[in-house]
């Protein structure tokens, strides 16, 4: 069975915890309300917190457990806000069973010599930086899950650097390795860690990258969660240090 033909009932995801970064739009959202459809009490982190709460709102509506919200920006965020949130996780939740790095920047498409430093600084924050210091704060509560599982979110620029694509490529080329490092050490524990390749879906990230693209021509984020639900799942218990496409034929 690949992933991306994965089968999900409505309680694949039954009593799981699940962190989403990024979820007030596009993949992120649609990570965050399929895991709840599936049985999953999500928490929402994010640095627009009106977008959260519509996601909140939505879940809610659908009948879904009622999610958390943690409003938090990234790029902005230290050591000692995840440190304090993986104890939040503890005390209000017990435990946590997963993980979704979702959230990320693109940066701007140039040549390598017109990056600025600046630039480079932010979307490594984000995408590499946050995530490391996250991951850090969060692993407490994730070594009290029966099976705890952390999806961190890859490019295929990320495993062959493209011309122009310059910080995000090399961000998401440190992601690849933070994942299988991570693989590497937790691989005789409870926890298991991945990487996802969304490929070419409907989200703004994309829309800013390919301009001219007609959106209604690629998969939605609902068309690839398949591949983020089995990696959630018990399904997947003995998935680590994997780098899979959510499209693969494509």
């Amino acid at each position: 069975m690949q992933p991306h033909q994965f089968n999900a009932s409505s309680s694949t995801l039954q009593n799981k915890i699940i962190l989403i970064t990024g979820a007030g739009d596009g993949i992120g959202k649609q990570a965050a309300l399929t895991f709840a459809k599936h049985g999953a009490e999500v928490i929402l982190l994010g640095k627009t917190v009106k977008k959260l709460e519509a996601v909140y709102d939505e879940i809610v509506a659908a009948g879904y457990t009622e999610p958390g919200i943690i409003p938090l920006d990234i790029a902005g965020a230290t050591a000692q806000h995840y440190q304090a949130m993986g104890a939040m996780l503890i005390d209000q939740y017990g435990r946590l069973d997963g993980v979704l790095h979702n959230a990320s920047v693109l940066g701007h498409l140039c040549p390598f010599n017109q990056i600025t430093p600046e630039e480079f600084a932010e979307v490594m924050q984000v995408n590499v930086t946050g995530q490391f210091l996250l991951t850090q704060g969060v692993l407490p509560a994730l070594q009290k899950s029966p099976q705890g599982s952390i999806i961190f979110t890859t490019s295929s620029v990320g495993r062959k650097g493209r011309a122009f694509w310059g910080t995000y490529s090399i961000s998401k080329f440190a992601t690849e390795g933070m994942m299988q490092v991570m693989a590497c050490e937790y691989a005789n524990s409870t926890i298991r860690v991945n990487c996802l390749n969304p490929g070419a879906t409907a989200t703004k990230m994309r829309g800013s990258a390919f301009p001219a693209e007609d959106p209604k021509l690629l998969s939605t984020p609902l068309d690839i969660m398949p591949s983020y639900l089995y990696l959630m799942s018990d399904e997947s218990v003995n998935i680590n240090g994997q780098s899979i496409d959510c499209q693969p034929s494509k």
